[in-house]
């Protein structure tokens, strides 16, 4: 009894003391690697995408690449192709384990090396434990039709030509975080236009088999949406903000599973125009991984609250290059939870000192507790 007493206490002493540490996924790389997303599958291996090539909407070179890394392992594997159509950049891949623990991957082909050509390409696998790239199902493009779109952006934006053309409404609409599945199955899978500037959520009510738009989240450039699922069911959507200063994270409510949304506001959070994601946890709490400055990618922040977003009491920066923008990015985070609590998250590393052409970019991983982010920034 004294024993067991005795290692329940060393265990929970393990548990709580703060741990970290982390890796990138490949050597440095001359060509240009970006926006990842990371899952942790149920054998627990670890599996990351992103897209890689000699630009981005206009290289007509970049495929979406992944890598894997074994349960227990030291070391990723070796890059591979996940998707890749020649002579079209493939770009922001999103990678989704659902409750059957089907594996989805969500990507887009620009066809005009323009933003707003972007179509939307859904692969889905039950067999993804072998080396290398998933067995893929029959794939399929995702065609949707934005609810009440000029209806809900007019009421906001009385202004904004061409809400009626059918064409830019239905084109260019993009993934980028995690999609969160709900309570009764529906799945939420964040979508947003470059065209626009604006959100909207893409919709399964039969797990992934169809899809239909939600209606528009109104908002001045908040994009690339994150979403967060209250206790009293309602969802919460935070939002990059690709408008003008002052540059806050955004917020958006839905109240009917995703359906509608509010009109988009600030929060007090910093952003500066780049990617974040909101994560909630096994204990109730919420994560927010974000770039905390108005200017520039040199500063990621990971951000606790205990009150589902009001406010936010523990900050630890995963990365913070002192010297200020320009010299070094991190951006484009993606953060998952394991069983025991650690989370794990990948970003983008862009080592901007370094000249163009040479070796200066990859994708970067990192594995925590809570306890190392309540610890907060070294003194």
């Amino acid at each position: 009894m004294k024993a067991f007493l005795l290692f329940a206490g060393l265990a929970a002493f393990a548990a709580s003391a703060p741990m970290f540490s982390r890796e990138d996924i490949f050597p440095l790389d001359a060509q240009h690697n970006h926006a990842s997303s990371i899952v942790r599958l149920p054998n627990g291996d670890l599996f990351v995408c992103w897209y890689r090539g000699s630009g981005e909407r206009t290289a007509d070179d970049v495929a979406v690449m992944g890598a894997r890394k074994r349960a227990g392992a030291a070391k990723w594997s070796a890059p591979f192709v996940l998707a890749d159509t020649p002579g079209f950049p493939d770009t922001n891949p999103t990678l989704f384990l659902d409750r059957k623990n089907q594996l989805w991957l969500f990507w887009q082909t620009i066809i005009a090396n323009r933003w707003e050509t972007a179509i939307t390409n859904i692969r889905m696998s039950t067999d993804y434990k072998a080396e290398g790239a998933p067995k893929w199902k029959a794939g399929e493009a995702m065609f949707l039709k934005p609810r009440n779109f000029a209806e809900r952006v007019q009421a906001v934006f009385p202004d904004k030509p061409g809400l009626e053309d059918k064409f830019a409404q239905r084109m260019g609409w993009m993934t980028r975080a995690h999609p969160v599945q709900l309570p009764d199955g529906r799945i939420l899978l964040g979508l947003y236009s470059d065209g626009w500037d604006l959100s909207l959520a893409a919709i399964s009510d039969d797990d992934g088999e169809s899809w239909h738009a939600s209606e528009p989240i109104v908002s001045a450039a908040g994009i690339q949406p994150s979403f967060a699922r209250k206790k009293d069911g309602a969802i919460a959507a935070y939002m990059r903000d690709n408008g003008p200063p002052p540059k806050r994270v955004q917020t958006s409510v839905s109240t009917d599973n995703g359906d509608t949304w509010t009109v988009a506001v600030d929060t007090d959070i910093p952003n500066s125009g780049t990617g974040l994601e909101v994560l909630v946890l096994q204990d109730g709490r919420w994560l927010l991984i974000n770039n905390d400055t108005e200017r520039g990618r040199h500063s990621l922040a990971l951000t606790l609250s205990a009150d589902e977003g009001k406010t936010w009491k523990w900050t630890r920066h995963l990365e913070l290059d002192t010297r200020g923008q320009g010299a070094s990015s991190f951006h484009y985070p993606s953060i998952v939870q394991a069983p025991d609590g650690t989370i794990h998250a990948s970003y983008s590393v862009f080592l901007n000192h370094i000249p163009a052409g040479q070796p200066r970019k990859t994708i970067r991983h990192a594995h925590f507790n809570l306890a190392w982010i309540e610890q907060g920034d070294p003194k």
